[in-house]
């Protein structure tokens, strides 16, 4: 199981690729929409955190993108926009687990469980 992370904030990526790893999760760090779907290998038992807010290829078209795959991976929303934008966002994505920035530890894991 890897955890891919689609974020185009380094220093938000690597605080998460390090959260996970002290959960014993392994992971892979994508600067982009772009490059995740270019590069990425997944599976039903992979997860994927997502920024909403990606440039390019938004985080939302993503999710919409693997809610279409037959195996899909398990999903997790993260964004540090204004609620009203969180709230356009969650429109079109009735059902996703967002976690607001700044990330938690404790929020990581409780998304996982």
């Amino acid at each position: 199981m890897i955890v891919h992370i689609v974020e185009d904030d380094s220093a938000v990526a690597d605080a998460l690729a390090l959260a996970l790893e002290g959960m014993d999760r392994r992971s892979r760090t994508y600067p982009d929409g772009e490059a995740f779907l270019a590069g990425a290998t997944l599976s039903s038992e992979d997860w994927v955190i997502v920024d909403l807010g990606l440039p390019g290829v938004g985080g939302t078209e993503i999710v919409r993108m693997l809610s279409l795959m037959p195996d899909a991976p398990k999903v997790l929303a993260i964004s540090g926009k204004t609620q009203a934008t969180l709230t356009q966002h969650l429109r079109e994505l009735p059902d996703m687990k967002v976690l607001r920035k700044p990330l938690s530890i404790e929020a990581i894991s409780a998304a996982f469980a």
